[in-house]
């Protein structure tokens, strides 16, 4: 049987290619057209019907069914908004465009002129009185594409996926939507978007392994970034008061529902400000783009409603961590009394880990699943905060929040460290954690610390991962699922 579908299918592409063939030969090659007008989208005509009634439009999509009947047919067209029928009359279009017509491939890409009208049924529809092929489709779209059978191929041909669903283009229309709307917001605000390199010598910033390639010019190993912070600080230090920069960021790190090796990361950084004053920027720049895309402030995902118009909760991680594990770090002085409780609550810790560490650790395992409402978690370990001002009151904990929704990070902030002594400090202690194994700690940058000892103002900065965003805001249920061409693993 499978044998038999593969003649099948070899048959019908050559049939294609034949009618390719002949089209040239009588001097019709659809490749040769250069260009097409098109006045309207399929979504327009339907939305403003009453408008465009009797009156001509043209449009151009791919042929995605075809109904002939003799001497009229019925078709329909798919462009960026959706699909509209056609009816293709030959006493409209004339024998010869007729039978062209009639010859056409489901997939092809057309492009058709006509009145808009109603049939007996109530559809919007275009009567057609020119239909033209723009360019012929040589190979068979699947017959079925819908739902989650066939994952890895929606995958690795998006624009199969994006010809066969049309709520996966809404998704990514919508994804473009939102960072516009992120951009107008920040640009409103008096922020300049910037950019900066993505081959680095020191790729730090955050707590990540880099990829890692080689500089044939200048014959220098070189790292694809982690994080976008160290040259925004840079700019900070230039005196570009409110910076921001939207890009992709690798990580080579495993793949996984809410995980891709190069991902789009916004950082943010505004002099002359600190971590509360990031708060109030995130809990209204969300309510921003929620309102400008969703019309709403209030989404479901995945059959969870979110409110985006209340306050967000504002919390410790040691009293989130008191909260859920029943653990108070403030009643912790030692490392001994860290681990000992780490055991008694079977949690695994590694020989480098420090009080701080196995805080993050309860955290990560007792408290983030719970975070399902939009919440920040403040004031975290100075262990792992190595970029981030302490807290005057109590030094062990720095000025750093976490933004959570739906159990997710969502964002990652700081009252930015302007110390370049301390500084300086904070890179030797990540480098000694890098000498004992742990391989996403940072190495120390020179050239930020001369421009710290420069002199950085008080800032606050902030990191938001886009597509988990772009995730809840379109309820969509992994990562790949929000990027174009996500990572798959070679098929070679």
């Amino acid at each position: 049987m499978a044998e038999q579908k593969t003649v099948d299918t070899k048959q019908l592409l050559k049939v294609r290619r034949d009618k390719l063939k002949e089209l040239q030969e009588g001097g019709n090659d659809p490749f040769q057209i250069r260009k097409y007008d098109v006045t309207s989208h399929s979504k327009e005509i339907t939305d403003h019907f009453e408008q465009l009634e009797g009156k001509n439009v043209s449009v151009a999509g791919r042929l995605m069914s075809k109904r002939v009947m003799g001497k009229a047919s019925f078709c329909n067209v798919q462009d960026l908004q959706g699909s509209i029928q056609a009816y293709v009359a030959r006493d409209a279009v004339g024998e010869e465009e007729y039978k062209a017509f009639k010859k056409m491939d489901i997939g092809d890409i057309v492009g058709l002129e006509g009145t808009v009208f109603k049939t007996k049924t109530g559809e919007v529809s275009i009567h057609a009185t020119k239909v033209l092929l723009l360019s012929k489709s040589l190979q068979i779209l699947p017959e079925k594409y819908h739902g989650l059978t066939n994952t890895d191929t929606r995958y690795r041909q998006r624009y199969i996926d994006l010809i066969m669903n049309q709520e996966v283009k809404d998704t990514f229309v919508k994804r473009s939507r939102i960072i516009s709307a992120i951009r107008r917001y920040l640009d409103g605000q008096g922020f300049l978007e910037v950019e900066t390199p993505m081959l680095v010598a020191n790729a730090g910033g955050a707590a990540a392994r880099p990829f890692t390639t080689h500089y044939n010019a200048l014959d220098e190993d070189v790292k694809l970034r982690i994080s976008l912070e160290l040259y925004l600080k840079r700019l900070i230090v230039g005196g570009m008061e409110r910076v921001y920069e939207i890009g992709r960021v690798f990580r080579n790190e495993g793949l996984d529902t809410r995980h891709n090796p190069e991902f789009t990361l916004m950082e943010l950084y505004q002099a002359f400000t600190d971590y509360h004053g990031m708060m109030d920027l995130t809990e209204n720049l969300y309510r921003h783009v929620a309102q400008e895309v969703l019309g709403t402030t209030t989404i479901t995902y995945q059959g969870t409603e979110m409110d985006l118009g209340k306050p967000f909760e504002r919390i410790t991680m040691v009293d989130a961590v008191k909260k859920y594990a029943g653990v108070d770090f403030n009643e912790i002085h030692s490392l001994e009394e860290a681990q000992a409780a780490a055991s008694e609550h079977h949690l695994a810790f590694e020989k480098h880990h420090k009080k701080g560490d196995i805080l993050n650790l309860f955290f990560e395992e007792f408290v983030e699943k719970h975070l399902i409402q939009p919440t920040f978690v403040m004031d975290h370990p100075i262990e792992i905060s190595p970029l981030t001002k302490k807290k005057p009151e109590n030094p062990d904990y720095v000025e750093r929040f976490e933004f959570f929704m739906n159990g997710w990070e969502m964002a990652n902030a700081y009252s930015e460290l302007n110390d370049p002594i301390d500084q300086r400090e904070r890179f030797k202690a990540q480098e000694e954690l890098l000498a004992l194994g742990n391989e996403e700690a940072n190495t120390t940058d020179e050239d930020f610390l001369y421009a710290l000892e420069l002199g950085m103002p008080p800032t606050g900065g902030i990191g938001f991962g886009i597509d988990r965003m772009v995730m809840l805001l379109t309820d969509s249920p992994a990562i790949r699922d929000v990027l174009l061409f996500p990572t798959m693993r070679s098929t070679n």
